[in-house]
């Protein structure tokens, strides 16, 4: 096997009947062991207005190990501090990642905040993924002329252990795709297919900042102040858009990340939307993570069954949670939970090659 195997196991939620909480989606859900072995989501419940919580739910397997359906928990998170309500009762708490960070002994969610000055990154930590911590709004210095603080940020993950910044200290890193102006994918797709990508303003970051401590106070988030261009559009399956997807988990060829990136649909749906939403490998030097050492030319994942075709938003494969599945003595598996046309949420088998591609010699020595 030469190249990244993706198959798709089918669909584990979608909104329950008769629950206001996700009237309008279930979807792009975090995923992570707890410290009972066991395998939980947090999926984001959309309510009526476009009112997001964070919820909680157990995996269900099959007796060959596929995941195969979910326990409801309840809320894990619910718009409350002042940076996840808008004016007039609106708000949201939205399309959160999970990772337990080795030096810290905690988990840390990284979400999106629906603020009153748009979408930020936010943190919250916990012990046991039952009870959660909010530690506020990420907070970025500016490098060399691009602004971080001022504008959109969302789809962020981290690191499950220190990662050496570009002077080589061990620091907490992030992953994180800001949201300038003029780079969503709706304004994108209106330039034409000969527009330049602006590669600050376009890429997927990674930042860092000092390793917080076990007892780090809640609002008093680390400033990350050590910046560096990770990727940026080049295949025409992610030139209107790249953006962040799964936490990075280690693999033995690196740090793998699914993320996503967008195209032009063939076909506008039925709002007149002309966007395609697909989901492509990456992965990064285990030693230094700043260095890609394998991107897939073409998506591994993209939309095709009807769930995720058509729903609140059409054309849609949107990669959030992994899970490598040591549990079956397998870890060059990894079940990865992605949102379905922002309505439901699926999961797809994906399989490790013996080498990445285009690294053959080094499995030969």
């Amino acid at each position: 096997m030469s190249d990244f195997q993706l198959k798709r196991l089918g669909l584990i939620m979608e909104p329950e009947p008769g629950n206001a909480h996700d009237v309008e989606g279930t979807l792009n859900p975090a995923a992570v062991r707890g410290p009972d072995g066991e395998l939980y989501l947090f999926p984001r419940l959309v309510a009526k207005g476009n009112y997001s919580r964070i919820g909680i739910a157990r995996v269900k397997f099959d007796e060959a190990g596929d995941p195969c359906g979910i326990e409801r928990l309840g809320i894990a998170l619910e718009p409350e501090a002042d940076y996840e309500r808008l004016p007039g009762g609106g708000g949201g708490c939205e399309d959160p990642r999970v990772t337990f960070v080795e030096p810290l002994h905690h988990y840390v969610m990284t979400y999106t905040a629906l603020s009153p000055r748009g979408p930020r990154i936010a943190l919250a930590m916990s012990k046991d993924l039952f009870h959660w911590e909010r530690i506020g709004l990420a907070n970025f210095e500016p490098y060399q002329g691009i602004d971080f603080v001022h504008v959109d940020n969302k789809d962020a993950s981290i690191f499950p252990t220190a990662i050496p910044n570009h002077v080589g200290k061990l620091q907490l890193a992030m992953l994180h795709r800001p949201l300038f102006a003029g780079t969503r994918p709706e304004e994108t797709v209106c330039q034409g297919a000969d527009r330049l990508v602006d590669l600050d303003h376009e890429s997927i970051w990674i930042s860092y900042c000092p390793m917080p401590s076990d007892n780090l106070e809640p609002h008093h988030p680390g400033l990350f102040n050590s910046h560096h261009r990770l990727a940026t559009p080049t295949a025409p399956w992610e030139k209107l858009k790249i953006g962040g997807g799964t936490p990075p988990v280690l693999t033995r060829h690196g740090w793998l990340v699914v993320y996503h990136g967008v195209s032009k649909a063939t076909e506008p749906d039925k709002v007149g939307r002309q966007l395609c939403y697909s989901a492509g490998v990456m992965v990064l030097s285990e030693e230094h993570p700043r260095i890609i050492r394998y991107r897939s030319p073409e998506p591994v994942l993209t939309p095709s069954s009807p769930e995720e075709l058509e729903g609140m938003i059409s054309n849609v494969v949107f990669p959030t949670g992994i899970d490598r599945r040591d549990d079956l003595g397998t870890p060059d598996r990894f079940d990865v939970y992605y949102g379905m046309a922002d309505s439901r949420i699926g999961v797809a088998r994906l399989d490790l090659p013996e080498c990445l591609p285009g690294h053959e010699k080094e499995k030969l020595g």
